[in-house]
């Protein structure tokens, strides 16, 4: 059993007010919540601090739960709704973007499964392999290294793990993204990891990448990565973003 939280805000930097923007006739919180709720979740709550939000959510069927405005991130929004509903720190919640419509509802229970089937994790995450250059020196694309055993070792805005042998004239002579991976931000927590690291301070680490992720690495929390087991859709940060997600909709009929 696991519960998925949308953390949804309206004071987005870019594009504000974006969850409430309409796609194909609905809101884009309620494409996010309509693939959360197609994942076989036991429960699905969006987590806002804003009343417009929350309003809408009602409207189209979805419970809505209003959180403190002075959290950072959703993490922290989602640490607080984990203790005002008393979950157990055993139980696994999925911490699912307000701005992700596409992402598939297969990726959502994959990252639960994930947490569930590793006793020993305290966070489920997803990647999937970087297969251009391009791709692996753009620095908003965040890339995930592993041990063996499919725990991560490092979260980085930066080429890694980087091919010596394709760049024999350093960085912008790279010919080889092989064996990159590109982190999915998608997460699963056992809500006993998830309140420990709302407890956290961020370190230098993530201060210096700026990936909230990095601060349960260096805290020594444990975080499983799989790959995930299909392509996710694009994210909305700006109005292009929002325009190409429609297209693709409507491409697909929905």
């Amino acid at each position: 059993m696991f519960r998925v939280v949308i953390p949804a805000r309206y004071a987005s930097v870019r594009l504000p007010g974006k969850v409430l923007l309409p796609i194909g006739g609905k809101p884009m919180l309620q494409r996010v919540y309509e693939r959360a709720a197609g994942a076989g979740a036991a429960r699905v709550l969006i987590a806002t601090d804003d009343e417009r939000i929350a309003r809408a959510a009602r409207a189209f069927g979805a419970p809505a739960v209003m959180t403190a405005p002075s959290h950072p991130s959703g993490t922290d929004r989602i640490a607080e709704v984990a203790r005002a509903e008393h979950w157990a720190a055993s139980d696994i919640v999925v911490n699912l973007q307000g701005d992700e419509p596409l992402m598939p509802a297969a990726l959502i229970g994959q990252v639960a499964t994930l947490l569930e089937s590793a006793p020993h994790a305290d966070i489920a995450t997803l990647a999937a392999a970087i297969d251009s250059v391009a791709e692996l020196l753009d620095p908003n694309v965040v890339k995930v290294v592993c041990d063996t055993a499919g725990r991560a070792l490092y979260f980085s805005r930066a080429p890694v793990p980087w091919n010596r042998a394709g760049a024999a004239a350093g960085l912008v002579s790279q010919t080889d993204p092989g064996g990159a991976r590109r982190h999915i931000g998608l997460y699963g927590y056992r809500v006993g990891a998830l309140l420990r690291l709302a407890a956290l301070a961020p370190g230098p680490l993530e201060m210096r990448e700026k990936l909230e992720q990095l601060r349960a690495l260096e805290h020594g929390l444990v975080i499983r990565v799989a790959e995930a087991c299909e392509p996710p859709g694009p994210d909305v940060n700006t109005l292009a973003d929002l325009e190409r997600v429609g297209a693709l909709l409507a491409a697909r009929g929905g």
